[in-house]
């Protein structure tokens, strides 16, 4: 018998938060341009999960479409950047690692979108790359 785990999370303020039941699995750092733009960070760190594994808590994210059939929830106080869902996994939710309560459980497994990285940053050579993600 497998053990639901329960996972939390939320913005800098407090303002959004949320949970989600499952294991720590499928987390990727995400090198492409637009997950740079929106958060201002060099790498996002990603973990997907079912749709409805996730539940926000409190309060209702800003929404923002950064690109057709993606969008992003973000904190409209703080501005954190939570999570994504795009139309080439309608059925998943994207989370930022980032935001979780206990980030260090949740090390990436894989580096997405690489041909996008930038060149003067050097990956961990021990995980695997994907030009783009493959789905």
């Amino acid at each position: 018998m497998e053990i639901a785990e329960l996972h939390t999370g939320g913005c800098q303020c407090g303002g959004l938060r949320y949970r989600f039941m499952g294991p720590l699995k499928d987390i990727a750092h995400c090198h492409c341009s637009i997950c740079r733009r929106v958060s201002g960070g060099i790498v996002t760190t990603w973990i997907t999960l079912p749709g409805r594994a996730f539940e926000w808590l409190t309060g209702t994210p800003a929404r923002y479409e950064s690109s057709p059939g993606c969008v992003r929830y973000f904190c409209a106080r703080c501005g954190a950047h939570v999570a994504l869902v795009t139309q080439l996994s309608p059925d998943s939710i994207d989370v930022t690692v980032a935001t979780l309560d206990h980030p260090q459980l949740a090390p990436a497994d894989r580096h997405i979108w690489t041909q996008s990285r930038l060149p003067w940053l050097h990956l961990d050579e021990h995980l695997p790359r994907e030009a783009q993600e493959v789905l």
